[in-house]
């Protein structure tokens, strides 16, 4: 079961930014009217989530300007779904669901 962090202000970046030091760190930007989005969303909660690795949940609708300076702190796209791993300030943003369904 996942255990989801809202991810509800910037200043939460920094603090994700710093805790990548030492654990890996997962942002879920999440569309709430997309159906493929949903579907990831779905895929994931059905996942057990490792307890070394915190997961942040992001709503991009009513927070598109954190969606924003995620685009721009870690060099990805302005799209959804998108799970950004943050491992020691590697950042990989996988992108697998929408590009399987283009």
């Amino acid at each position: 079961m996942m255990n989801w962090i809202p991810l509800t202000d910037l200043n939460q970046l920094e603090t994700i930014k710093d805790l990548s030091f030492t654990s890996p760190q997962v942002i879920l930007k999440h569309s709430t009217t997309c159906s493929i989005s949903k579907m990831a969303l779905a895929r994931m909660e059905r996942s057990e989530a490792p307890d070394s690795i915190q997961f942040y949940y992001l709503d991009l609708l009513n927070y598109r300007p954190i969606s924003n300076a995620i685009a721009e702190k870690f060099n990805s796209e302005h799209i959804e779904p998108i799970e950004i791993k943050i491992l020691e300030q590697s950042y990989n943003s996988q992108k697998n669901c929408i590009e399987n369904h283009q």
